[in-house]
């Protein structure tokens, strides 16, 4: 185990976990959709019911993907976390909104009603995709800070990485591809909600208007989404040669896959994925979209991801200084850190298939008006 392919590894399982969170926001969809469509409140309930089941673990997945930047690439969580926070602070809170009003909106003794809970749901379903998103976004279109390790050991005070603006971190809503991103993920969040509740809830007309949600929103999705990856494919890159210097590069993510023909088959073959779930769960009877729509969302978003991380590109790019920044190889943890944390990640498809036997249990028996009204 060399250290390149230690850091080429890690940066496949935080890749992995980024793909994950954005299929599970499925979850964020599904509650935007119960507020804002025109529905009664029995068919609200069953929605809130159905992703009432499923948050922990989207919550846990973006813990988990946090956690694991941390521990792989320290640099890019200081320099992100700590200088973009406005974007994460306000993120963490809708979860925090979410987690009460899941708790509350029903309880007894509840003074101001379900409906202030509910959107607390909707803000949570809206801005925890876009948020992600955006942020996501700035991999490619760069971001304003700067690194500079020397005053680590120059005395004062110790800091590696500096935010250039005083927006830290909103300044990414003046990126207007970052933001196509965020809008993009969003309806993509929307589309599986619906998706999932036409898989977990039996309810013939709650049925039809999820139908009626998939194909409007994943008609959106889809048009903003091959907007936002043709402008990536012609777009300039951040390339890094063999001493660490790093320069823009024509074309540069549509060398990347060219240059990576398993990646580019693989995002190919998400995205028909995506396509032929929007398809099942708009103009069929089908209950299985989720599923087709779901796995194609993770492999298409992890190529997405490895292609800004793998062959000599910089995966998180300034653009105060260029040479600032950040690569697997200039921001990663030590040989040892990561050589350890190695052996702790062979646990991870035991986790996967707890998870897996938890998600078969809770959905055992779907979800139907009965239940809600009993």
């Amino acid at each position: 185990m060399t250290y390149q392919f230690l850091q080429e590894y890690w940066w496949f399982l935080v890749s992995l976990l980024g793909a994950l969170l954005v299929f599970l926001m499925f979850v964020q969809g599904g509650n935007f959709l119960a507020v804002v469509l025109k529905i009664n409140d029995v068919e609200k309930r069953m929605i809130i019911n159905s992703t009432g089941r499923k948050w922990e673990i989207t919550f846990t997945t973006l813990v988990t993907f946090g956690g694991a930047f941390f521990a792989s690439f320290p640099l890019f969580y200081s320099t992100s976390f700590g200088g973009a926070y406005w974007v994460w602070v306000i993120l963490l809170f809708t979860f925090v909104f979410q987690a009460v009003s899941y708790e509350f909106q029903n309880k007894n003794g509840n003074l101001i009603g379900s409906k202030p809970f509910r959107i607390f749901l909707a803000l949570n379903g809206l801005m925890a995709p876009f948020l992600i998103g955006t942020a996501v976004g700035t991999f490619y279109t760069g971001s304003d800070f700067l690194i500079d390790k020397s005053s680590f050991y120059a005395g004062g005070e110790p800091v590696i990485s500096r935010w250039g603006s005083e927006w830290h971190g909103l300044e990414a809503l003046a990126q207007p591809w970052a933001v196509v991103l965020g809008i993009a993920v969003f309806l993509l969040a929307v589309m599986l909600g619906a998706l999932y509740a036409i898989n977990n809830i039996v309810d013939n007309n709650l049925g039809a208007k999820m139908r009626k949600a998939v194909k409007y929103f994943g008609a959106s999705f889809v048009i903003i989404f091959v907007v936002w990856l043709v402008h990536l494919l012609l777009s300039q890159g951040f390339s890094v040669d063999s001493e660490g210097v790093v320069r823009l590069e024509a074309y540069k993510y549509l060398n990347n896959l060219l240059d990576m023909p398993i990646i580019l088959v693989v995002m190919l073959i998400g995205v028909v994925l995506v396509l032929f779930g929007w398809y099942k769960g708009a103009f069929t009877h089908s209950v299985k979209g989720i599923w087709l729509s779901g796995i194609g969302t993770v492999i298409t978003v992890l190529s997405l991801l490895l292609t800004v991380g793998y062959n000599d590109t910089a995966y998180y790019p300034s653009i105060t200084d260029l040479q600032s920044s950040l690569t697997i190889r200039n921001s990663s943890s030590s040989l040892f850190t990561l050589r350890t944390m190695f052996w702790a990640s062979l646990a991870v498809p035991l986790v996967v298939a707890y998870i897996a036997y938890a998600w078969h249990s809770i959905d055992r028996n779907p979800i139907t008006k009965d239940e809600i009204e009993e």
